[in-house]
């Protein structure tokens, strides 16, 4: 597929096949997404790679953080299971990390790169008919997920990617044309 063609035709997936993503499969395109620009060179980023069984890590704190939200005592349960039901249902987790460097503009050129590596993940995953999904939930930097999830001090989530085979490919939504976004100074 030509570049443009997949950058055109690239989904964010929600809806997920009962059929796992295969690690080495992802660790393959995880070496090559980490080919992005990177001023510094500081290659802040760290990767969580959570499938089968390890799912229930995740799921387990979200569970733990929903119940606790729940004011009404009859809904708690409920509301927990249902998002651990939902973490269970998607195939694979990729949480993305980034070390914080004390230095502002250091911190934002990293988190420029780090967002470069998701967007070469998921045009590689694309590729390879693997749909994926980049969340940024508000629950990424709690202490309950951080904790479960050995996420250190002075590493930000950047977000989970949800992998896995698409059981439903959405429709493109329109997009604004560049030529109509753009400023163009020229020297006369």
């Amino acid at each position: 597929m030509e570049l443009s063609q997949l950058l055109r035709e690239r989904r964010s997936i929600h809806s997920f096949e009962d059929r796992p993503v295969s690690p080495e499969l992802v660790m393959e395109m995880l070496e090559t997404a980490v080919w992005v620009p990177n001023h510094r060179m500081t290659q802040p980023w760290r990767f969580i790679l959570t499938y089968g069984e390890g799912r229930r890590r995740i799921a387990e704190a979200v569970r733990k953080m929903k119940e606790q939200r729940e004011t009404d005592p009859d809904k708690k349960k409920e509301v927990g299971e249902r998002f651990y039901n939902k973490i269970m249902s998607i195939p694979m987790i990729l949480t993305v990390l980034m070390r914080e460097d004390p230095n502002l503009l250091i911190r934002e050129e990293d988190y420029a790169s780090t967002c470069c590596v998701i967007h070469n993940f998921s045009l590689l995953a694309w590729e390879k008919g693997i749909g994926m999904v980049w969340e940024t939930y508000g629950w990424l930097h709690e202490s309950i997920f951080r904790e479960a999830m050995g996420i250190q001090s002075g590493e930000k989530a950047v977000g989970n990617l949800h992998i896995g085979y698409p059981a439903r490919i959405p429709s493109a939504q329109p997009r604004i044309p560049a030529s109509q976004l753009v400023t163009i100074f020229d020297q006369a």
